[in-house]
């Protein structure tokens, strides 16, 4: 998407390229091994699992759906960030666009869940666990996250920002393991390992392309000011010299 927008150049004649193109398959490759591969448990917890195929669904299909709308979920991000990054170059102001963008995804998804939950009871809000955990996704995970993803979108650009989504995974895991009880498979930590590599094989990329980035732009302003030396020796006095005196008539 950012290719096809121009927001990002891939030159595989250079190797800072060659290294954000090879990272962004192998961040890839690892967040399918992370998804599609188990393998064997290496830390194994007696909790007891959560029936999540309550919907009628079974196994395989649930995978299906999950996949398709996994695909379309990270189609329409790169979109929103292709977005938001031509939003914030014109108007660089964060809190007003994450404001605005929460607005209409408070708004698109009351209509979804109004004609999905039909029962007014599931809508009432009680003093538990439950209101902590909206609390804190409102605040953390909806704002703070979307005012940081787009201050670093103007900073870094969306290329910058996609390729921790992968990370997200990761971290994902280690809580997951760590707070919830999740076991722990020989496949996670081999698509972990993966995607740390192709991660800090983008940002090897990255670093280097704004390092020729910046060793070009004095050369080019040193270059520019060759092409025009008389206009440095110019002072008000020389300026003046040569003009013809005015004559005031009283």
């Amino acid at each position: 998407m950012w290719m096809v927008s121009r927001m990002e150049n891939l030159d595989l004649r250079a190797s800072s390229s060659c290294a954000k193109f090879i990272g962004t398959i192998v961040s890839i490759a690892g967040a399918l091994t992370m998804t599609l591969y188990d393998g064997p448990p290496i830390v194994f917890t007696s909790s007891t699992s959560t029936n999540l195929n309550g919907n009628g669904l079974s196994p395989q299909a649930s995978w299906d759906v999950g996949g398709f709308l996994s695909a379309i979920a990270a189609f329409l991000l790169a979109i929103l960030y292709v977005f938001q990054t031509s939003i914030i170059t014109t108007y660089p102001a964060e809190p007003m666009v994450t404001l605005i963008c929460c607005s209409f995804v408070v708004l698109q998804s009351s209509i979804v869940s109004l004609i999905a939950e039909r029962n007014p009871s599931a809508w009432r809000l009680r003093p538990d666990l439950e209101l902590i955990a909206i609390v804190y996704a409102a605040v953390f995970v909806v704002s703070l996250r979307n005012v940081t993803s787009i201050w670093v979108i103007r900073q870094k650009g969306p290329f910058f920002v996609a390729m921790f989504e992968p990370v997200g995974i990761v971290i994902a895991v280690v809580m997951g393991v760590t707070f919830l009880g999740d076991t722990l498979y020989l496949g996670s930590v081999v698509g972990a390992v993966i995607i740390a590599v192709g991660f800090y094989t983008v940002m090897w990329g990255k670093a280097k392309e704004e390092k020729i980035l910046q060793d070009i732009q004095p050369h080019g302003m040193e270059s520019s000011s060759h092409n025009a030396p008389l206009l440095q020796n110019i002072t008000p006095k020389a300026l003046n010299f040569g003009r013809k005196p005015r004559l005031t008539v009283i």
